[in-house]
């Protein structure tokens, strides 16, 4: 199973990942939608359905479910090959470096760490035009508008504002994602191979492990979240988006968005990994 049963699983099932990510980032869209809009701060009209207005608390989420959906496909597919690479990687890093003689502690934190650095820095453009697409007050429509405005008004350099708090926030989320992961494979007991409920018995396992390992990772880095997707609406500089926050928020911006934020990342990451193992335990049988 993924997350640490066995060296060569990752190697034998790359497509699964793949696979399994894609799955997750497109049922997940909307949450990722939601949380986007929320720690960004964007203004929502009030929604109403069937003439009748929805409570501000859920209208992020029912809003995030109305179309039009802009920047899905570029979005989809920018998690899909994210998620993909660094879950992947970090498995197969692992599986390589403790081949080598390295100790577990740094066989798996390593991989996750260079792996989901590499990719945040690769998907930063998408990620930043992406979330400028989703304030309802934009008049931009697609993927290729948003880059070009941010183009036009920061520079190329402006493509990439951002990324230092984003690093911040998605090298530990999945550090940690994947450590939980790994514990959790290791600490679970293992399904009994003669029961006739064997299959499921792996499947609910597999559930435990990847709800714990989304949870976690999302928890942590909410308050960065937070700062990154701040300095994208104000083209701030890190330290003075913090500044801005403290002064305008006090230390409970911290907090911004944190329910959604735990759906929106708990959720797909768990999703992410559990849909690997189903994906590798359905093809192994």
């Amino acid at each position: 199973m993924a997350g640490g049963s066995g060296t060569g699983v990752a190697k034998e099932h790359p497509w699964e990942y793949l696979m399994a990510s894609a799955l997750a980032a497109t049922i997940n869209y909307p949450l990722w939608r939601a949380s986007a809009t929320a720690q960004s701060g964007f203004r929502i009209a009030p929604v109403h359905i069937a003439g009748h207005a929805i409570p501000s608390g859920v209208a992020p989420y029912v809003y995030a479910f109305l179309p039009p959906y802009k920047g899905m496909l570029a979005t989809v597919l920018g998690m899909t090959w994210a998620r993909a690479a660094i879950f992947w990687g970090s498995d197969y890093g692992r599986d390589i470096l403790r081949t080598g003689g390295w100790n577990d502690g740094f066989a798996t934190v390593a991989p996750p760490l260079v792996v989901s650095t590499a990719v945040q820095c690769i998907n930063m453009p998408l990620v930043r035009s992406t979330i400028t697409l989703q304030n309802p007050q934009s008049h931009l429509r697609t993927v290729s508008a948003s880059v070009q405005q941010i183009y036009n008004s920061h520079g190329v350099q402006g493509l990439w504002h951002g990324t230092s708090a984003g690093i911040l926030k998605t090298v530990p989320k999945y550090i940690t994602a994947v450590v939980v992961k790994d514990w959790m494979e290791q600490a679970l007991p293992p399904a009994d191979p003669l029961s006739k409920t064997y299959h499921q018995d792996r499947l609910w396992r597999s559930a435990a492990k990847s709800a714990m390992a989304g949870v976690a990772g999302a928890a942590l880095t909410n308050p960065l979240d937070v700062i990154r997707n701040e300095m994208f609406k104000t083209n701030l500089g890190l330290a003075a988006t913090v500044r801005h926050l403290q002064e305008t928020e006090g230390y409970a911006f911290v907090y911004r968005g944190l329910g959604k934020n735990l759906i929106a990342v708990a959720i797909p990451v768990g999703c992410t990994i559990f849909f690997t193992d189903a994906m590798i335990q359905y093809s192994s049988t």
